[in-house]
């Protein structure tokens, strides 16, 4: 029991308890007693309390002897000096009641079920005491055909209760509403969509409906089995940057199934379909599990030993001949904190070179460099969970519900609750029917329509001069540019009604608070960094910087991205984002490695490939990156890795890029290491391995490591622990990180001594002292500017909810039956002219190459602009994409592609299956 001085208190069975604002009965029952002991059917503690079931019925009273009236515990709310009574005579009655008249009218086969043991209607009646039912068998009146269709979901909806929590679960998590409850009385049922089966209808497969149910009446196909498991391991999840954390229930050395964690700060309870169900590859067939080494044209196995050594020689005698800037590393995203750092510190203190650089530069480059110019860091300024504070959510150019699911049901829901919504996309997203506004400009304007946006709230005079002229600097510069703008010159050029563009400027600036969440729309386009400027611009002319509810957020795009710049994976800036060739920083790293290393900036992504087909750089090391698929300008890419002395892959594949290597080196899997991954709301949380690499394969740190001992550096063993350690005396804002400090949910940087971690950033003072303002003018796109008349199409690219990236592992996975191929979106009134109907194949043609796809013909894209996905390497879409890039960062305009379209005949034999969801049999084949 608590202590009680001076505290508002409630009892429990006489006991007294310290209460908490917002208390429900059972929440205050359950916080102090224990999950379970006022038993219930109809709540979970994700979901808002229904109160249907009434199994949690208790007794209260307002003092101990008073009189006592039966109320629902889960809804009813908790009053101060309250007499709770869980175990009367009366309420144990009337709980084994309920539960016995449930039981009538449902399957007693126990025993056979596949969640025997793991069922809540049975642990309840086990609880209520139930051991035989006093009424009559009823007749289950519900279909006991099972619902197989889908490649995860199932259902046998003759276990179902009623209970509605996977309704509640499909509408409050998800926000989808594909479950719902139909008839009435006895009649009463559930149903998918408009009474279709899981395949047929609009559900995501994100599993919150199966995790909710307390019975098998919902289920999905790893629960039968999840429940022989006898280990339970918390991690994160591999895939996009909102940082799920994962329950990994494994037997032996196999993983059985994934739950989302109840409580969990970043995902309560829910995940996407790849984070619950997209697992399977990291056992598949295809795993990488021997060294592999190219002699005569052919690929080798060798031992680890051989391999090192060989690469070591390698490595070593080109260092000689050409001097250490002839070697570089890419690094990865998919990978640790601790291995990027690993990664970076063997090039720069090992190899000698700043020739260092990771996936941020084809994707979140020009975040980081656009808010370390504005702010001072190039991180989110707020966290997630400040949606709840927030009056205005502004999403430019980010398709959360598909990229970032679970951060996207949470916008979605904060939309569907009444917040303003705007949206600035080339494309109908998800969200657009919930959002108040939706600019849909042409792809590569983003700079045109943020200053007529910028214009508008300064021309209604809803600036905050009090946060400028106290925390900002360069306004007068940037007030000037809005003066000069020409409006008639910017409506023309992104394409969207000027009223429609100030009716949203002047909702964002007149929101208490307005919170701004940007995606790959924003960065990937050449002008992308000072696209982020502008977006930075608009927070502190508002004064929606440093407070709950507002701020710039970006949507990293893949789960560590974040952390791999944090650690230093780029060429300009060392661990912790210091410049490499200032000279204090430089000594610094230098003392720290214990090796002389270089102050010069070396290369980024695009200067690697150019200067391996110029003949400068001889070897490369690639650490997860399959670039020939997922970078553009892809021939120009094979040409880069061809021209290459010498190669080396870490891998769990044989990626597009594997089968170029020299070496090729059998990595491990997420499930299979430990570290840390830091999230897009700068939050470093835990990677635990839930099982043993795959016999022959090595954890990428391990690897590293392992290959600096063999080449004279005297790297400790790899630990998550001991290399946290070290990373948190050189990196400032990791200075308070431990291991055991980051907890179960992590710590969001700068940490301080502690395990202190910050929440909301640039609070009183911006990092770099003032917040700084700039002004750009658009410009048109290289691209579009050299081949537009041409190519008359703009071809914009994005990613789809049921794949990652280049579709390496959940292609290997039940979602591979989901979607099969990538698609092109084209607007109804092209095709028509273009005599295209759905489902045909079309050519798509850039000054680079061309693909053929399928079309998909849909007015989520304006006329002009057509839209596809890059997970296919069939398809290999990046042999179209152009290579221009960020001024700033050199990071590829992948929204950009001037294109032309035409219909082309099936190739003899080809098939193309129009259903959503492939059948197994035509899967496996």
């Amino acid at each position: 029991m608590v202590s009680l001085t001076a505290k508002t208190v409630a009892y429990i069975d006489g006991s007294a308890y310290e209460m908490e604002p917002g208390d429900t009965i059972l929440k205050f029952v359950d916080r102090h007693v224990g999950r379970g002991h006022v038993p219930t059917l109809c709540d979970a503690p994700q979901l808002e309390p229904y109160g249907a079931c009434r199994v949690c019925s208790v007794e209260i009273a307002l003092t101990a002897d008073g009189p006592r009236r039966v109320v629902a515990s889960c809804h009813t709310p908790l009053t101060e000096n309250l007499h709770i009574f869980t175990e009367s005579k009366n309420v144990r009655d009337l709980r084994r009641n309920i539960v016995e008249l449930v039981l009538t009218d449902h399957p007693l086969d126990c025993l056979t079920c596949e969640v025997n043991g793991n069922c809540e209607l049975q642990t309840v009646a086990a609880k209520v005491g139930i051991r035989k039912v006093r009424y009559p068998e009823g007749k289950n009146h519900l279909d006991r055909t099972k619902d197989l269709s889908h490649p995860y979901m199932t259902s046998d909806l003759s276990k179902c209760i009623n209970c509605s929590r996977c309704v509640r679960a499909c509408d409050e998590v998800q926000g989808q509403m594909v479950l719902s409850m139909h008839g009435r009385g006895f009649n009463a049922r559930i149903i998918k969509g408009l009474d279709t089966s899981f395949a047929e209808s609009d559900c995501v497969s994100c599993g919150a409906c199966a995790q909710a149910c307390p019975t098998s009446a919902i289920s999905d196909v790893h629960q039968s089995k999840a429940i022989e498991a006898t280990d339970s391991t918390r991690t994160v999840c591999t895939y996009c940057g909102v940082g799920c954390n994962l329950e990994v229930k494994t037997k032996g050395n196999e993983v059985l199934g994934i739950t989302a964690p109840v409580g969990a700060e970043v995902n309560n309870a829910h995940t996407c379909l790849k984070g619950r169900y997209a697992f399977k590859f990291y056992n598949h067939p295809d795993r990488l599990r021997k060294p592999l080494v190219r002699y005569n044209g052919h690929f080798e196995e060798v031992s680890w030993d051989e391999a090192y050594d060989y690469i070591a020689k390698r490595l070593g005698e080109i260092k000689t001949q050409h001097g250490p800037d002839a070697i570089a590393g890419i690094s990865s995203a998919r990978c640790t904190n601790e291995e990027n750092y690993l990664m970076q510190k063997f090039i720069r203190a090992v190899i000698g070179t700043n020739n260092i650089d990771c996936c941020a530069r084809v994707c979140h480059s020009p975040t980081a460099f656009g808010m370390q110019k504005s702010f001072g860091t190039g991180a989110a300024t707020n966290s997630v969970v400040d949606l709840q504070y927030t009056d205005c959510i502004l999403i430019i150019g980010a398709n959360p519900t598909e990229g970032h699911p679970v951060t996207g049901a949470k916008i979605k829901q904060r939309l569907m609750k009444g917040v303003t919504g705007i949206v600035i996309d080339p494309r109908r997203i998800e969200l657009v029917p919930y959002a108040k506004h939706h600019l849909q400009l042409r792809p590569g304007t983003n700079v045109a329509l943020l200053n007529m946006f910028a214009y508008y709230i300064w021309e209604a005079g809803l600036v905050d001069r009090e946060f400028i002229e106290k925390r900002c600097e360069n306004w007068a510069d940037f007030e000037n540019g809005l003066r000069s703008l020409d409006l008639d010159e910017l409506e023309r050029i992104h394409g969207v009604d000027r009223e429609q563009v100030k009716a949203a400027a002047l909702d964002y600036a007149r929101a208490e608070a307005a919170m701004e969440f940007h995606g790959l729309g924003v960065t990937e386009h050449s002008q992308g960094a000072k696209t982020v400027m502008l977006i930075a611009n608009l927070a502190m002319m508002t004064g929606n910087i440093g407070r709950p509810g507002c701020g710039v957020n970006p949507l990293r795009g893949q789960n560590n991205v974040q952390g791999a710049a944090d650690m230093g994976c780029q060429p300009h800036q060392g661990a912790g984002y210091m410049p490499v060739d200032d000279p204090q920083w430089h000594e610094t790293y230098e003392k720290f490695y214990g090796m002389p290393v270089s102050d010069e900036i070396g290369y980024k992504i695009p200067q690697m490939f150019e200067a391996a087909r110029e003949g400068k750089l001889k070897a490369l090391w690639l650490m997860g990156e399959d670039v020939v698929q997922t970078d553009p300008n892809s021939e120009a890419v094979k040409e880069a890795m061809n021209a290459l002395d010498f190669l080396v892959v870490q891998e769990i594949f044989m990626t597009e890029t594997a089968q170029y290597a020299d070496v090729v080196l059998p990595a491990a899997s997420f499930l299979e290491k430990s570290g840390t991954f830091t999230n897009a709301e700068r939050r470093v949380q835990r990677v635990q391995a839930a099982v043993e690499p795959l016999p022959g394969t090595k954890p990428d740190g391990q690897i590293l490591v392992e290959i600096m001992n063999r080449m004279g550096y005297p790297q400790p063993d790899y630990t998550p622990e001991g290399m946290l350690a070290e990373i948190a005396q050189i990196v400032p804002f990791f200075k308070g990180a431990t291991w055991d400090g980051l907890g179960d949910n992590g710590k969001q940087w700068p940490i301080q001594e502690g395990n202190v971690g910050t929440a909301i950033m640039h609070v009183g003072q911006f990092k770099r002292g003032l917040g700084k303002f700039h002004f750009f003018p658009f410009r048109e796109s290289e691209e579009l500017v050299a081949h537009g008349k041409e190519f008359p199409f703009i071809l914009t690219t994005g990613r789809l909810l049921e794949h990652y990236n280049c579709g390496t592992m959940t292609r290997r996975t039940g979602n591979g039956r989901i979607v099969t191929k990538d698609v092109l979106a084209v607007n109804p009134a092209d095709a028509a002219r273009k005599g295209i109907e759905d489902g045909d194949h079309v050519r798509i043609v850039s000054a680079r190459g061309e693909v053929i796809l399928e079309a998909q013909v849909t007015d989520e894209v304006k006329p002009g602009v057509v839209f596809t996905t890059f997970h296919f390497p069939e398809h290999l879409v990046n042999n179209v994409t152009s290579d221009v890039h960020c001024d700033d960062t050199l990071c590829p305009e992948y929204k950009i592609t001037a294109v032309d379209i035409e219909k082309v005949l099936d190739e003899p034999g080809r098939q193309v299956h129009s259903s959503r969801i492939v059948p197994a049999e035509v899967f496996a084949k």
